[in-house]
């Protein structure tokens, strides 16, 4: 055997080595990023429908929710929170809603199922901004006219407790009312329709 036999095996088993480890790096690699392309879990749950008791909402509360990305919050109604609604029509760009902000089943001035509960998007509708739940009757910031509702500090939008805009404010439209339903009385989802049952 000579010295050029033994370099051409070795070459050809160097070779076959490099390519075999070669191809284990590239699966190796490829697996990974192909699976990337599948949502995570944590992705998928940010999309999924949330379950909330609302039996522990005391009246004149708010509680937030997260539902894809986005603050969702949950205003249990007094009587007197619902009635102030109705004296705000003339002084609201929207009164009924006709602007796309909210799903077909959800009509009427309080823009909700059910009357003693306020569902909203917890996003100012000028900037992205978060509002701020301001339920008290004329505080000495906001003026005596103020009959409670959501206050944007960055750029001073006011809504009702319905999410209904008042008029002349840098905020074009009410706030958005999310896809939502009762399954009893206890119990409300979010990201799914009555329908959907």
């Amino acid at each position: 055997m000579s010295n050029g036999d033994v370099s051409q095996g070795r070459r050809r088993f160097l070779i076959g080595a490099t390519s075999v480890v070669g191809g284990v790096g590239v699966v190796g690699a490829a697996v990974p990023f192909v699976a990337s392309w599948n949502p995570s879990a944590k992705a998928e749950a940010a999309g999924a429908p949330v379950t909330v008791n609302v039996s522990k909402i005391e009246p004149g509360q708010q509680i937030t929710v997260e539902w894809r990305g986005k603050p969702v919050w949950i205003i249990r109604r007094t009587e007197e929170m619902q009635a102030n609604i109705e004296k705000l029509n003339d002084r609201v760009k929207d009164p009924q809603s006709e602007a796309p902000q909210q799903p077909p089943y959800i009509d009427g001035i309080l823009r909700s199922l059910k009357p003693e509960f306020a569902v909203l998007v917890g996003l100012c509708t000028h900037l992205g901004c978060v509002p701020s739940y301001r339920p008290e009757v004329a505080p000495a910031d906001l003026g005596d006219e103020w009959l409670g509702g959501l206050f944007c500090p960055c750029h001073g939008s006011r809504y009702d407790m319905a999410g209904r805009v008042y008029e002349a404010q840098p905020a074009p439209l009410n706030l958005e009312v999310p896809p939502y339903r009762f399954d009893d009385d206890a119990t409300l989802t979010i990201g799914l329709d009555p329908e959907a049952a």
